[in-house]
């Protein structure tokens, strides 16, 4: 992975296996499979592991020989042919295509086109006799009209048909389509148990990447490339020297990038000023930095040299400008700007 990679909400992973902090709660859901709506929304903050607990269910609800807590099984035809990525009773709708060439090409929304092609499945027999399952991940990112496409089919799907929906902002999701299905939070791990699995998995800086990630161990997880972590540090350490600060030279990290690369690159960098800027304010206001705790001796050296108001609307209009980067844009004249209003705040 390199930093000009899209976001990382969650590292690549194969099939997913249930993250600690998700096994008691699947069980637990699972136990009451009797009485399931067709429709669950699963929500909760991006790198937690939610789209690895959805799949998770979907396969336990396929599994033609549960375990005893409902779990999948993992050996029987139904969880084989979910492990291969050809179970024909399961479908995952994301916001990407397979070019005629086979590369994939991520999108900014689902498309209506996907949502009749789910449509039309889910009226389908059941070809393995046990479940229907859909999992549509991220279900914010549904577009307009494929929201509006979907609503008929969560009133009333067929017998046996689960749609789950798994949102990192429910709040985007229209309210007719979150009115239509059971909201389940997804567990969050505390902060020992994300440590002990982020050191598990490798990372020896575990602390660090957690406290970038807000808290998120599969966020964590991505973030502690090697590459990733050396681009984060060229950005932070220019910030940390307002005065010297060049917007063009920095900005131009991201031109240099390829064309598909730099709106991506674009998103990180808002992402690390978002952070730096929040930051910022906690130190100024005799706080601690959060997210930034690597660079906690920069933060209290800038501190003195910051008005709060205009740090405060200076905030503002990096979240702003972070809401807009998924729409045509020019990702270093955006790059110059935002950080021409960053070092006009130590002026």
């Amino acid at each position: 992975m390199s930093a000009s990679e899209s976001a990382p909400d969650e590292a690549p992973r194969a099939w997913p296996a249930l993250l600690p902090w998700q096994v008691a709660f699947a069980r637990a859901a699972l136990a009451t499979r009797a009485t399931w709506p067709h429709a669950m929304l699963v929500d909760g903050p991006r790198g937690i592991g939610k789209r690895t607990l959805a799949l998770s269910l979907a396969r336990a609800l396929l599994c033609e020989t549960p375990a005893a807590d409902g779990l999948a099984c993992g050996t029987c035809p139904g969880c084989r042919y979910v492990l291969a990525g050809q179970h024909p009773d399961l479908q995952l709708v994301e916001p990407f295509k397979v070019g005629e060439d086979g590369e994939i090409e991520l999108l900014d929304t689902i498309p209506v086109e996907r949502i009749r092609t789910l449509i039309d499945w889910v009226q389908l027999t059941s070809h393995r006799g046990r479940a229907k399952v859909a999992v549509i991940v991220p279900a914010e990112a549904l577009h307009s009209s494929a929201a509006n496409a979907l609503l008929k089919t969560l009133e009333e799907p067929p017998a046996g048909t689960y749609l789950l929906l798994v949102a990192h902002q429910p709040g985007r999701i229209p309210a007719t389509l979150r009115s239509r299905c059971r909201r389940v939070p997804a567990p969050q791990p505390d902060p020992a148990a994300a440590l002990a699995w982020l050191t598990a998995e490798g990372v020896t800086d575990a602390a660090s990447v957690l406290a970038q990630a807000g808290g998120a161990p599969l966020s964590a997880l991505a973030m502690a490339d090697a590459e990733w972590q050396k681009e984060r540090s060229v950005w932070l350490q220019a910030l940390a020297r307002p005065q010297a600060l060049s917007p063009v030279a920095l900005a131009a990290r991201i031109e240099a990038l390829g064309r598909d690369q730099r709106k991506a690159m674009l998103g990180h960098a808002l992402d690390w000023l978002i952070a730096w800027t929040a930051d910022l304010g906690r130190v100024a206001a005799g706080g601690v930095p959060v997210r930034n705790v690597d660079f906690a001796p920069a933060l209290a050296g800038l501190q003195a040299t910051v008005a709060p108001i205009p740090l405060f609307r200076y905030h503002r209009s990096l979240l702003r400008q972070r809401a807009l980067v998924a729409h045509p844009l020019a990702p270093r004249l955006v790059a110059e700007s935002v950080l021409i209003g960053y070092r006009a705040l130590f002026n």
